[in-house]
């Protein structure tokens, strides 16, 4: 029987980055994976190939030009599903070939198959030989489980592969249907809904809650939701699918519980996604998963509540981005075998790929005034910068929230072209406890969005000046005395 000192379960951001961080501590690492080439949900079906189609699609529908050439330019006139899925194919080769190169040169080895516990340290290893099935059992000193997520399939909706898809059928055979039902007007839903109303699809967009992404700060969700409605998205907030039927035509009609109908040539059901555990064994080493399949851990070491084996990613729940996986998995390789754990500040960025992109870091303007803190925002919109003139950006808003009292930076909240790329500037000044004053005060190249920053906090600066300088003093209340 193989010993390994290290076995991860899974090959997306936080079990290569585990694997690899495990690797170059001169441990021996043995990663293993279901699918036939390495990369997790984040290659095949999530992160990677989500993002490759909405830049397909923004480069071809010319989305980004339309600005200065009107909403009628296109850069194709006819996009079909061999324009949405050619690059997806390119770009992931590359990222595998990345990752396999990665591997090798760390001396990382690689099963393909399915893995689940004979016991807290054996595994047994299940994979295909031609016709036959072979199994290998390993022993591990350490494990990290990072399977991810599947999608969640309720019985009562009626997949079937063509008009009824789950969010991983739907990016694995792009294409463009003549209107689209997104149902769950979360993170996934968001992206593909605006990606394809974008292609100008008719696209419709069912979520129960009345309000949308309510992890990000309330003023950018209005503002998106405004310029979802301007670009005739119809959102149904409020709205449960009760049931999915299919009209004479043979086409989708999902059925509300407030009575309302809505019918489309293709339903993209994205409520939710589900651990991927189950096929695990999990009772065998004394673990168990709760009733959407995900692990519950120590927050800071990514232990579960067998002290050897680790959970991390998207199988631990909340954020599920691939950029805290990646440092979750360092984490928790780093805690097994004895190293520092790295800080990663405390404050980490969301980033949500919609059209627009939107991200967040820090606290909300609701969180600040949960906590009582005097607070005051600055607000630059892109349009206020030359270089959104310059690349015809009409949208697009930037707000800071910072300290009254410290002056610290609080949250930075971005809509708009680039929010991805921008929010790291605010990442870093909230980390490193910076103030307002940074912004301020400091350089910005000219013309950039970034300059967006100092147009904020000038805002806020000037509000804060003027707030001060308008309050009247208090006379002094005097003492009494004896009549």
């Amino acid at each position: 029987m193989a010993r390994y000192d290290f076995v991860v379960l899974g090959s997306g951001p936080a079990g290569r980055r585990a694997a690899v961080q495990a690797a170059k501590l001169g441990r021996s690492v043995l990663v293993v994976d279901n699918r036939a080439r390495v990369g997790g949900v984040s290659v095949h079906t999530g992160t990677i190939p989500s993002k490759t189609l909405r830049e397909t699609a923004l480069n071809l529908s010319g989305w980004r030009e339309r600005g200065f050439y009107g909403s009628s330019y296109r850069v194709k006139q006819q996009i079909g599903a061999t324009d949405l899925s050619t690059r997806m194919v390119k770009t992931l080769d590359h990222e595998i070939d990345v990752l396999e190169h990665q591997f090798a040169r760390n001396g990382v080895q690689v099963r393909q198959g399915e893995a689940r516990f004979l016991g807290p340290h054996r595994l047994a290893i299940a994979a295909c030989d031609g016709d036959r099935m072979i199994e290998e059992e390993v022993e591990a000193d350490k494990v990290l489980i990072a399977t991810g997520t599947r999608p969640w399939r309720p019985s009562g909706i009626p997949f079937n592969g063509t008009s009824v898809l789950d969010s991983d059928q739907f990016i694995l055979s792009p294409r463009l249907p003549r209107s689209l039902t997104v149902v769950g007007g979360g993170v996934i839903g968001l992206e593909y809904a605006t990606i394809f109303s974008a292609l100008d699809v008719p696209v419709t967009l069912i979520e129960p809650r009345e309000r949308l992404l309510e992890f990000i700060d309330r003023e950018i969700v209005d503002y998106l939701v405004h310029l979802m409605r301007d670009r005739g998205i119809a959102l149904r907030l409020g709205g449960e699918v009760t049931s999915i039927q299919f009209a004479a035509d043979g086409s989708p009609v999902c059925l509300l519980a407030d009575g309302r109908q809505v019918a489309s040539e293709v339903v993209l059901f994205t409520s939710g996604r589900i651990g991927a555990t189950a096929e695990l064994n999990l009772a065998a080493c004394g673990l168990s998963a709760d009733k959407r399949g995900r692990l519950v851990v120590d927050p800071q070491t990514y232990q579960t509540n067998i002290p050897h084996i680790y959970a991390a990613g998207d199988v631990i729940g909340f954020p599920s981005l691939a950029s805290t996986s990646m440092e979750q998995g360092r984490a928790a390789a780093c805690h097994a075998f004895d190293q520092p754990i790295p800080g990663a500040g405390s404050a980490y960025p969301y980033g949500i790929y919609a059209v627009p992109e939107l991200s967040s870091v820090g606290m909300s303007e609701d969180e600040v005034r949960t906590r009582g803190i005097a607070y005051e925002c600055g607000i630059a919109r892109f349009r206020e910068t030359s270089r959104g003139h310059i690349m015809g950006v009409d949208t697009g808003m930037l707000k800071l929230i910072c300290d009254r009292t410290s002056r610290k930076v609080l949250g930075v909240h971005i809509i708009g072209e680039g929010a991805s790329e921008l929010i790291h500037i605010g990442q870093a000044v909230i980390n490193l406890g910076g103030t307002v004053d940074y912004f301020v005060d400091n350089c910005f190249n000219y013309p950039t969005l970034a300059e967006a920053y100092k147009v904020a906090a000038l805002d806020a600066w000037n509000r804060m000046r003027s707030a001060v300088s308008n309050v009247v003093p208090l006379r002094k209340k005097p003492k009494s005395v004896r009549n």
